[in-house]
């Protein structure tokens, strides 16, 4: 009977991992469809790149460091904070507005989380 616990056990962890997985590559696939959708300029190194250009270059670092990527935070901090280069800190300027991309895609991964639990239904 044991064995079977166990057996269980690891399935489940298993079953749980791959799911951490998928909830990671959604959101990020999510934060890059936000850069590419936002029509905000993302400001690298002084120069500002239209939403397109940006998603382009974050997809692009983060295939160069995605060995280091774990969780969502992971992906906005070595892929989407700063310059691997000069490490100048990557700007957002939504009209006017301008933030550390650090926070903005850190704000706007909270919100999709939150709208992803209100989907979900809650046990009866």
């Amino acid at each position: 009977m044991s064995v079977c616990k166990c057996v269980v056990a690891i399935l489940c962890a298993l079953l749980y991992a791959q799911i951490a997985i998928a909830d990671t590559a959604d959101e990020i696939n999510h934060l890059l469809d936000f850069v590419e959708n936002s029509g905000c300029d993302f400001i690298r190194n002084g120069a500002a790149h239209d939403a397109h250009e940006a998603r382009s270059h974050i997809e692009r670092k983060y295939h160069y460091v995605k060995s280091r990527v774990s969780s969502t935070e992971d992906f906005i901090k070595y892929a989407a904070t700063q310059s691997s280069l000069s490490g100048e800190r990557y700007m957002v300027d939504c009209g006017g507005k301008i933030e550390s991309s650090s926070d903005w895609l850190s704000r706007e991964l909270a919100v999709y989380r939150e709208t992803a639990n209100k989907s979900v239904p809650a046990d009866p």
